[in-house]
């Protein structure tokens, strides 16, 4: 049967990072490890196939031939070192620098696994975060990159002994849900009550949960303990709870601060004055400075949004000037408009002529 794409294998795209392959390949081997699976032939291979395109994709040399010739870079005659020939051999299952895992039977199940290549360090990170304490009661119980295995021994007791035993404790899933809330409930913080269905479909769980004062939008609540239920008396995962804010019509956020739009009559934009503005906080008066122009910014210090590490820290607000055009005016307020208008000509001639 022809290999598939390793990229493929692992469910990422050509353009993924090393994070992402090592999340990727973290998911799936602990999804078709023979440990989790016993007996199932179908999962072992899963394994191999998985394990073998980690062992490429998470090698920055190997990955680089990978990208350029594809599975020929490690066939055997192919002039690089990691050719089915060579010392590092990507062919023939699972032996030597690529290889990572042996298989073998003993008998009563398998025997032992051999970590020879070089990302030891990766590997061994993986299974402490898959396997937890299982290692000989210590999550980073040893494992030597000279050795051939976990404190150089491998998993010698297969999986029915004391290396793996078979009931192995597993932290349930997380579970994920959005719940929306009103611009002032980000602001200020709230509780909201949330139905949640149960996934077995048994029925359903209603939740308090507290959104804390300043959250942004697309943020996340962890709710420990309420996701998927663990396996063999294993902790239970958790509900991640996106939030999703409402707009405010008026208001726009950024960060912690809030940007508003005022509008003032256009005698207090030419005079200077004061004017109303409305904040999450209520309405202030604010000083209007003789000249203003629309679109000038003013700041009120620590109007904005208040600071989720720091209560006593706020955003601003940030308020645009609008200047309203009269309209409805009466004869007489025309012919003032008129007078003031050419009063401006005459001061701007004689701007010209002194300059001149």
């Amino acid at each position: 049967m022809a290999k598939r794409d390793y990229y493929e294998v692992l469910g990422v795209g050509r353009d993924a990072d090393a994070k992402a392959i090592k999340r990727a390949y973290r998911k799936l081997a602990k999804k078709y490890h023979p440990d989790m699976n016993p007996g199932d032939k179908q999962a072992e291979q899963k394994f191999k196939e998985v394990t073998e395109a980690y062992n490429v994709l998470s090698d920055t040399e190997k990955k680089k031939l990978y990208d350029q010739y594809g599975f020929a870079a490690f066939e055997e005659g192919s002039g690089n070192p990691y050719g089915a020939g060579g010392q590092n051999g990507a062919g023939g299952g699972f032996h030597g620098d690529f290889g990572g895992f042996d298989f073998g039977q003993s008998g009563n199940g398998y025997h032992e696994y051999h970590f020879e290549n070089s990302n030891m360090g990766d590997m061994g990170d993986i299974f402490g975060d898959i396997f937890g304490n299982m290692f000989h009661g210590q999550k980073n119980s040893g494992y030597s990159r000279q050795s051939s295995g976990f404190g150089g021994q491998g998993f010698h007791s297969g999986f029915g002994g004391s290396g793996f035993g078979g009931h192995t404790q597993e932290k349930g899933s997380d579970l994920r849900s959005e719940v929306s809330i009103s611009f002032e409930d980000a602001a200020f913080g709230c509780d909201k009550m949330i139905r949640l269905s149960d996934p077995s479909g048994s029925g359903s769980q209603t939740l308090q949960v507290h959104v804390p004062a300043g959250i942004e939008n697309g943020k996340s609540i962890r709710l420990k303990g309420k996701g998927n239920p663990g396996f063999n008396g294993g902790e239970a995962g958790d509900l991640l709870l996106k939030v999703n804010i409402q707009p405010k019509p008026g208001y726009e956020r950024n960060g912690m601060d809030v940007y508003t739009t005022t509008e003032i009559p256009f005698t207090t934009a030419v005079f200077g004055g004061e004017a109303k503005v409305s904040t999450l906080y209520g309405d202030v008066i604010c000083r209007i400075p003789e000249g203003a122009q629309t679109g000038r910014k003013i700041r009120l210090k620590g109007k904005g949004i208040v600071s989720m590490k720091n209560p006593s820290v706020h955003g601003d607000q940030y308020v645009t000037i609008r200047i309203q055009v009269p309209q409805n005016l009466s004869p007489e307020a025309k012919e003032k408009l008129r007078e003031f208008q050419q009063a401006c000509r005459n001061d701007e001639r004689k701007r010209r002529g002194s300059v001149a």
